[in-house]
Formats: structure tokens, sequence, C-alpha cells
């Protein structure tokens, strides 16, 4: 393993095991630690400052979302990204999001359309100075401020188990430079829907988004599997 992790930070609010498990997650999720890649107890500990023990739980619970797989007699390794789990998780995202596009059009308070700008706004200064990480978060809020403005909690639930997986295939999308100057126009004209209120346009231009996403992430998947690269 060729990465290495930082020392965790103590919270005073968490438990040590969350903190190393939020810690590695974000590291998988952020590409950090890349699919296919062993994850060693011993070097995971040494590297966080923590004892092999949360490391190990963290984990276990790692597994249980699946973005770790368990071999027999070798041990944790990160889990792949699959041009099938990507079809998967992208189907269910068109749907879903577009289906929260329109509840949020006929749903959304002023309050959170003005978040809405203000976040349009701080992607707009992302994109000038290539602050690539800036994009992806704001981009994560921005969807969040969309399914919490369609009232329907069970909906943003559903969509939000799905929290893994689309944080890995968005990080994924932004390693496409093409890709990036084009999320800002499509944002702003899902934002413009919703402030006319017009439920079918909005559903319509999220859907379009999604399906522009998802046509990247595979693309991009499809090209390090030809290229006989492990998909990261």
């Amino acid at each position: 393993m060729v990465h290495k992790l930082s020392s965790v930070k103590l919270d005073n609010y968490k438990p040590l095991r969350d903190v190393v498990f939020g810690a590695i997650r974000e590291a998988i999720i952020a590409g950090e630690l890349k699919p296919g890649e062993r994850l060693m107890e011993v070097q995971l500990a040494e590297e966080m400052g923590v004892s092999r023990t949360p490391v190990r739980e963290a984990i276990r619970k790692l597994e249980l979302e699946g973005l770790v797989v368990m071999i027999p007699r070798k041990g944790a390794y990160v889990a792949g990204l699959s041009l099938k789990e990507a079809a998967d998780v992208f189907e269910i995202r068109e749907s879903l999001e577009g289906l929260a596009a329109a509840l949020a059009a006929e749903r959304i308070t002023d309050e959170e359309l003005e978040t809405m700008e203000k976040i349009l706004s701080s992607i707009q200064k992302a994109v000038e100075e290539g602050d690539v990480d800036t994009i992806i978060k704001k981009d994560a809020e921005f969807h969040q401020i969309l399914f919490a403005a369609t009232r329907n909690d069970r909906l943003a639930q559903i969509i939000n188990n799905l929290k893994e997986q689309i944080d890995r295939f968005r990080v994924q999308s932004f390693t496409n430079p093409a890709r990036i100057k084009n999320i800002l126009q499509e944002h702003r004209g899902i934002v413009n829907a919703i402030k006319d209120r017009n439920a079918d346009m909005a559903e319509k231009l999220t859907r379009e988004h999604i399906e522009k996403v998802e046509n990247n992430v595979m693309d991009i998947l499809r090209k390090q599997m030809d290229a006989g690269e492990e998909p990261s």
C-alpha cells in the first residue's frame, strides 16, 4: 500500500472507532485508497496513530457498506468500480433525482433557492480557479439541497442510501476537465427551472444532467479497462 494516511484528529463528540471509520471511508471515496488496494490493519493503524482495533472495526463496517471486500486467506481490499455497478446506480439516480427536482420545483422555499444560488456562485469561482476539490464538495451540497426541498424525507433517505456509491462516481466524473466546464451550466438550468416552478422542465434537465454524468463515468471506466488498469 503506497498511500499514507494522516494521523486522525480526536473528536470529543465521536468515539475513536467512528473517527477512524470516517477517515478511511473518505480516503476510499476520494480515490486516495484505490480500488483493488489491500487494506492492511497494522500499516493503517500506524499511519493513523491508533491501535488495530478501531481499524479492524472500520474495515468490517466498510465491508457492510460495499466499499471493502474481504477475500478469504488474502485479506481486505478496496472494492472496485464496475460498469454494471455504475449502470445500476445511475439508473436509480436518474429516476429518483428527476422526481426530486420536480417536487422541489413545487415545494422549495425562497431560502433554499438563495442557498442554491450561493452554491452556484461558489462552483463558478472554483471552476475559474481550477479548484476541483471545492467543485466536488459544492456539487454534493447542491444535490443535498435539492433533496431537502422535496419535503419528502423518505425519498431523500432512499437516495442517500446510495451516497457512498454516488460520491465515488462523483469523484470519477470530475477527473475529466472538459466535463467540469459543463457542470455549472447544467446546474444553472436546473435552478432556473425550479425557480420558474416548472416541474416538468426541472425533471427533464436533472435527468439529462445525471445521464451526462453517467456517460462520462462509463467512458472513464471503459478506458481504464481497455488500458488494462484497475478502475480508480
